[in-house]
């Protein structure tokens, strides 16, 4: 999970300990991949604090190497942190990811021979949620950081990514809820 950024577009307050119905937002998105795993790694930047957690859940917190590094760099540390063949990478910022949306690119990510799976939004695929094969997203995330990329979609665009239709995906989430993400306060109360 990528809790590293710096809120720029919040104002520059830790938006991942705002409010959300009574529980930070970053529990909202930890107890919904903990739905889904019991391998948790949330990525921090290099001189945060770590936050804190919900009671039950389980969570191993890694860092950032370099701080303000972007998105690619947050994969890439999780992605080594990580135990497993499949990594499922979601924002800390994305309060409702749906449990069944989330299982679904696991099982597709299973069942095929792709280095990823993401969900088809507007005839392109949404970089996160992502669901990646640990060790091609992860030698692909090196090489990109190495030569100056930032960015997920251009990871992604560099591995062999099978997309879920819109079709399909929002019959498990037909309020489209699992790709909501806060960027600003206003985002907050987002119906």
């Amino acid at each position: 999970m990528l809790a590293g950024g710096r809120s720029t577009r919040f104002g520059g307050a830790d938006k991942l300990a705002a409010d959300v119905d009574g529980t930070p937002l970053l529990h909202h998105a930890v107890i919904g991949l903990a739905r889904v795993t019991d391998d948790l790694v949330i990525v921090i930047g290099p001189e945060a604090a770590e936050p804190s957690m919900p009671s039950d859940v389980r969570v191993r917190f890694t860092r950032d190497a370099v701080a303000d590094e972007g998105p690619l760099a947050g994969a890439l540390a999780g992605l080594e942190a990580a135990g497993r063949e499949l990594a499922v990478l979601v924002g800390g910022d994305m309060p409702e990811l749906s449990v069944e949306v989330l299982r679904d690119l696991v099982r597709v990510a299973g069942a095929g021979a792709v280095d990823a799976v993401a969900l088809e939004d507007g005839g392109r695929f949404r970089p996160l949620p992502v669901v990646v094969r640990t060790l091609p997203a992860a030698v692909t995330a090196r090489s990109l950081l190495e030569r100056g990329e930032r960015s997920l979609r251009a990871w992604l665009e560099a591995l062999d990514v099978r997309t879920i239709g819109e079709a399909t995906w929002t019959r498990l989430d037909p309020g489209r809820r699992t790709l909501r993400d806060v960027d600003a306060p206003s985002d907050l109360h987002a119906t």
